[in-house]
């Protein structure tokens, strides 16, 4: 499969966000890309640096006006989309949500983010309510595709769950970048981890992984920090943890990477950690700690 992915900076002009993404879409298309994955919350700033109700305006209802831009966009190009949208559910009711759009324009499916953070310049307990559909792949014409959203990336549990499913590939739209009083060792130390984890997905299931990350400083609107300084770094991962891609921890970049799914089935043979999983063993994996 060849995965378009689009690492970019994001302004406050949502039309602006949009009309370099869809330019961005249309270009890999037109390179061969069948499967395009876009960053988390793409549309936007990064807004959960502040606690402000202000920006519930960058909610929007799915299916919308948000949904059928892509839509529009996903069948002009001809490509499955990987989207990241803020959808507002309900008065009071919101979540972080990536959307797959077919390569004819229909939705395929939707992945509501299942695990929250809530630290200092990422306040999306403000935002979001943690998602309620699971960990469940979603089936497009290039195959079973494990979406989850940033955050999720951290935990081994989804990754595994989506593949128990059959997912094809892992997937995660991202947002996560440097605090600027860390060292430099210790933001390298945390790029590095953002990287191993996922990496460890691949491996441990046997699968592709593909990350798109945001890239560039975003100001802090309450001036309280020195704003986040997206660290790039996209990339994708082969069934071995193997490194295809890496993109700048500083610049814009596309890029299309050719994945092999077939490889899947030789690694998971010469591999076989599947059929070695103790099914009857980790009923415990369910309690939040064992005392």
């Amino acid at each position: 499969m060849k995965i378009g992915i689009i690492q970019q900076n994001c302004t406050d002009s949502i039309t602006e966000n949009r009309k370099k993404l869809a330019s961005s879409i249309a270009d890999l298309a037109k390179k061969g890309a069948q499967l395009v994955v876009l960053q988390e919350l793409h549309d936007s700033p990064y807004f959960c640096q502040t606690e402000n109700t202000e920006n519930f305006r960058y909610a929007m209802p799915i299916p919308g006006e948000a949904t059928d831009f892509y839509a529009k966009v996903a069948k002009e190009s001809n490509v499955v989309l990987v989207t990241s949208l803020f959808e507002r559910r309900a008065a009071g009711l919101y979540h972080n949500t990536a959307v797959v759009f077919e390569a004819d324009g229909s939705i395929a499916g939707i992945h509501r983010k299942m695990h929250i953070p809530d630290d200092p310049a990422y306040y999306e307990k403000f935002y979001f309510t943690p998602g309620d559909l699971g960990f469940h792949p979603i089936q497009t014409s290039v195959g079973k595709i494990g979406l989850q959203v940033c955050w999720d990336q951290w935990y081994p549990e989804g990754a595994r769950l989506m593949a128990l499913q059959g997912a094809d590939l892992l997937i995660y739209p991202t947002a996560i970048g440097y605090e600027s009083t860390d060292t430099k060792e210790e933001q390298a130390r945390q790029r590095d981890a953002w990287m191993t984890i996922q990496r460890s997905h691949a491996i441990a299931n046997g699968i592709p992984v593909v990350a798109v990350n945001r890239v560039g400083l975003e100001q802090d609107p309450s001036g309280a920090t020195n704003g986040i300084q997206f660290w790039g770094s996209s990339f994708v991962a082969g069934q071995q943890g193997e490194l295809l891609y890496q993109a700048s921890d500083t610049k814009e970049e596309t890029a299309i990477v050719d994945v092999d799914l077939q490889r899947t089935e030789t690694v998971r043979q010469w591999w076989p950690f599947m059929r070695d999983r103790r099914i009857d063993a980790y009923g415990d994996l369910t309690r939040r700690f064992i005392d």
